[in-house]
């Protein structure tokens, strides 16, 4: 029998390592990778790589006291736990001291202000992190933006092409033979949305863009509350 793959399997057969084990007690208190991952400022992934890769030393501070701050001051919420765990985190450095670059997707934002960023189902189902980068550069340079999303037509309140849902017009809107539906919302022609309040509706959730745009779709009366978003992509330009 040839042997196993090592690609999926611990970096460590001893046993976990202390941020595994740190994530371990915050699941049996009830919070999923995703939370933790929402607490951290990082993708579900890395959460996973604690186990299979041996990554996340450098969260392990800010994991121990986000476990004493539930275990002893009686904190459970996810905002609150990630603003106690952001003052324990830190970026790496390189071998001259510098800052080291976040290994992430270039967030390309050009100098006309333009920039996109889309995302399908999976990234989604983690709160669409890679989103918050291009959002938040976004804000930094004052800029405007328009998204789009899409779901089960079932799941929007008025009619594609009415007015009172964005943008009011029909080329605006692609049906899908899945019956499911894009709408755009926002568009350099009715000046879009300022990036700066999203950034903060996207800080408000924790990092989760899904969650912020999923939000604002809510309470303006656009989605019924239990749809379901399963792509979104964002969009931004220099206001003139």
């Amino acid at each position: 029998m040839p042997p196993r793959s090592r690609r999926n399997q611990p970096a460590h057969r001893d046993g976990a390592n202390e941020a595994a084990r740190l994530a371990t007690r915050l699941q049996t208190a009830g919070y999923t990778k995703r939370d933790i991952a929402r607490i951290i400022g990082r993708d579900p992934s890395l959460v996973s790589q604690f186990y299979t890769k041996n990554k996340g030393a450098s969260f392990a501070t800010a994991l121990r006291e986000v476990l004493t701050a539930i275990e002893t001051g009686g904190i459970t919420d996810v905002p609150e736990l990630a603003a106690i765990a952001a003052r324990h985190i830190t970026r790496r450095t390189t071998a001259s001291g510098t800052r080291a670059r976040v290994r992430t997707k270039a967030v390309l934002i050009t100098p006309t202000g333009s920039g996109t960023g889309r995302v399908g189902a999976q990234a989604i189902a983690s709160g669409s992190t890679r989103l918050r980068p291009l959002i938040a550069e976004a804000a930094r340079q004052g800029l405007r933006l328009a998204f789009t999303v899409r779901l089960a037509k079932t799941g929007y309140l008025h009619p594609s092409g009415s007015r009172t849902d964005s943008p009011g017009i029909r080329r605006g809107v692609i049906q899908r033979a899945d019956h499911t539906e894009e709408r755009s919302y926002g568009s350099a022609t009715s000046g879009g949305f300022d990036a700066t309040d999203f950034a903060r509706r996207v800080d408000a959730a924790a990092g989760d863009v899904t969650a912020a745009v999923h939000q604002w779709l809510t309470e303006t009366g656009r989605i019924r509350p239990d749809a379901e978003i399963i792509y979104l992509e964002v969009r931004t330009w220099r206001p003139r």
